[in-house]
């Protein structure tokens, strides 16, 4: 039986009294590249910030390699090889991109930190002649890229990333799923939030369809591009 990194059952959460998730159930293996899709409100970025203890749990079980992690706070969840990176606010605007890097590692020693910087610009290449840039400058998708790259500074073998090809170009719509999938390639587990669901599907072992706060189907990613009724209502076409 394969190594479950995430496996989380009948996950109930939501903002204060409000409940956006009503009993979840999703587990992500070992190397894994899963994607969540569904329409806008249907709690799929909720779902993302419940695992990372950013909204309020309410019930479930959330376990991370086999220990349960639900309510703990971000910083332990770094520590445990967990990052997340957000749809919006993912940068330091104000800041070089070597600061938002820096940002990224500010309790490692310097050699370490130079170290990782070094590592994180060889999957994002894009940023190494904008280092003392400040990140407003940047287009969309080399903040994105910038974002990614910060959270890879802690090393993680888990990423969660929540939409991270919104507002995008094309053309760096296909560059950050390519980057992601390297990533996967690389190690590292994936957890994908993403409304471009044939792009983000097309690299993706396995994917989950949400609606209303609930999970309403789940299968291989192939077998959901090819379903002809998800792809009425989610993929942009009949799927055929």
């Amino acid at each position: 039986m394969a190594e479950r990194i995430l496996d989380v059952k009948n996950l109930q959460a939501g903002y204060g009294s409000v409940q956006i998730l009503h009993g979840i159930d999703i587990y992500v293996e070992k190397g894994e590249f899963v994607t969540i899709i569904g329409p806008n409100g249907c709690g799929k970025s909720t779902f993302i910030k419940a695992i990372f203890g950013l909204c309020t749990f309410y019930n479930g079980d959330v376990e991370h390699n086999g220990e349960d992690v639900a309510g703990w706070r971000t910083d332990q969840l770094v520590r445990r090889g967990i990052s997340y990176v957000p749809q919006v606010d993912n940068v330091f605007p104000s800041l070089t991109v070597a600061e938002n890097l820096q940002m990224g590692g500010n309790r490692l020693s310097a050699r370490v930190l130079n170290e990782r910087i070094d590592d994180s610009l060889e999957m994002f290449p894009d940023l190494i002649s904008r280092m003392h840039d400040l990140a407003a400058s940047l287009s969309g998708g080399q903040r994105q890229m910038l974002a990614i790259s910060r959270a890879l500074i802690s090393k993680p073998k888990f990423l969660l990333l929540d939409e991270p090809t919104a507002a995008l170009s094309p053309l760096f719509q296909q560059q950050i799923i390519d980057r992601i999938d390297a990533l996967r390639q690389s190690g590292i587990t994936v957890l994908i939030v993403e409304q471009n669901a044939r792009l983000s599907l097309s690299r993706s072992d396995r994917g989950y369809v949400f609606a209303s706060g609930k999970v309403v189907h789940t299968g291989k990613a192939a077998d959901i591009l090819e379903d002809p009724e998800i792809g009425e209502y989610f993929l942009g076409g009949t799927g055929e």
